[in-house]
């Protein structure tokens, strides 16, 4: 009788169980249904493609160099007994200013014995050849026949006589450079870099006085990427005798150092090799009369000074040229057909900060999408609106 109560009992909560899971599904809440959306799920600006001739500008970047810089060097020995007030680090000299002097009283003394050597030698010519005209004469008023010896006519005395003479007006001039070389004379119009002696100093010959650099010009050497050179005609097959200004090929330089400041500079030159460690080629670019009356108005350069140029290149014919935040993962675009929202694969041609040239992956008439997009997936339905900033430039390009 007690098993059988004990079955009773688990067949009823068994039951129970299966009752309430019974209700439970019946009464579940049902999902709302919505219907299915066909219309458009996002908005974005687009730009119809179309081709143009391009004006490609390259961009670059140096630092100002001299185009001259010289070391200036003792070519004697000495006291340095006075200094130009200008040799200072930045100071400014013409060419033939005497930047210091070098004590010259022992060169002086030097110069008076070498004259004295001089008179000495002319005045041994003078007797060797009084010596031979009388060793001619005695040879005639002897009544001998036919022409003296040569060593009768004193000769070879009077030829050492010469020789002396030589070497005595060569060991006088050689005094005199020495003197001159005491002044130390500007080679030409510059700039004092750096200064290594002073007022007092005893140097020696080949004892570094200053660096110097000519202010007429300087330099900027200018990397160019592999990618930029087809579009680019480079100076080296110009010949500089023959170049006339037009073809010269102008660079503007910009500088924000002390504020915005640009120059004006031509590129005159290619490098003759592939630089080893940047694997670029480089150009050469200059700026005439740096310091000058040119350059009123500008801050004044700065050898060492960063800066960055800008340079025309080739003009492209039917380029396509997007903008630059149009292109994802510098493989990609967007674009929109018959509002289905589309992902393309383009290859970049060529590209600056801004704009890139596409070559051939776009066609004329598509509609490249403008507005940043995050996370989407390529066949949803947008809404395309034309961008009023690329109508306005397309107004601005067909005028």
């Amino acid at each position: 009788m007690a098993n059988n109560r004990k079955n009773v009992g688990c067949l009823a909560v068994i039951a129970g169980f299966a009752i309430v899971a019974i209700l439970v599904w019946i009464f579940r809440p049902q999902p709302e249904r919505r219907p299915p959306q066909n219309g458009p799920q996002l908005a974005v600006e687009t730009m119809t493609i179309d081709s143009r001739d391009y004006q490609v500008r390259l961009q670059s970047y140096g630092t100002v160099q001299p185009m001259t810089r010289s070391i200036l060097v003792a070519q004697v020995s000495g006291q340095i007994v006075s200094i130009n007030p200008n040799v200072r680090d930045g100071g400014f000299f013409e060419k033939g200013d005497v930047l210091g002097e070098i004590d010259p009283r022992d060169y002086e003394a030097d110069v008076r014995i070498a004259e004295a050597t001089l008179m000495d030698a002319r005045q041994a010519l003078a007797e060797a050849e009084a010596r031979s005209v009388q060793a001619a004469e005695d040879w005639e008023r002897l009544g001998n026949e036919g022409d003296a010896p040569s060593l009768v006519l004193r000769v070879p005395q009077l030829e050492a006589a010469k020789a002396r003479v030589i070497s005595a007006q060569s060991g006088l001039r050689k005094a005199q450079l020495d003197l001159e070389r005491t002044k130390i004379v500007a080679p030409f119009a510059g700039r004092v870099l750096r200064k290594f002696v002073d007022l007092g100093q005893v140097v020696s010959a080949n004892t570094q006085l200053a660096e110097i650099y000519a202010t007429d010009t300087v330099e900027i050497r200018l990397p160019l990427r592999n990618r930029d050179l087809p579009y680019i005609d480079l100076p080296e097959s110009f010949r500089f005798a023959s170049v006339a200004p037009e073809d010269e090929l102008p660079v503007v330089i910009r500088s924000d150092l002390m504020g915005p400041n640009s120059w004006e500079a031509r590129l005159v030159r290619t490098e003759g090799a592939i630089d080893e460690s940047a694997r670029q080629l480089h150009v050469i670019a200059e700026i005439e009369d740096p310091f000058g009356k040119a350059s009123e108005g500008h801050n004044p350069l700065k050898i060492g000074q960063y800066v960055t140029a800008e340079m025309p290149g080739r003009t492209v014919s039917d380029a396509v040229v997007i903008p630059n935040n149009t292109i994802y993962q510098g493989s990609y675009v967007y674009v929109v057909d018959d509002g289905i929202l589309r992902r393309k694969d383009i290859e970049v041609a060529w590209q600056n900060d801004s704009e890139a040239i596409i070559a051939g992956s776009l066609q004329v008439g598509d509609e490249l999408v403008l507005t940043p997009l995050g996370q989407v997936t390529s066949g949803i339905r947008v809404t395309a609106a034309p961008s009023q900033s690329a109508q306005s430039g397309t107004r601005e390009a067909a005028q």
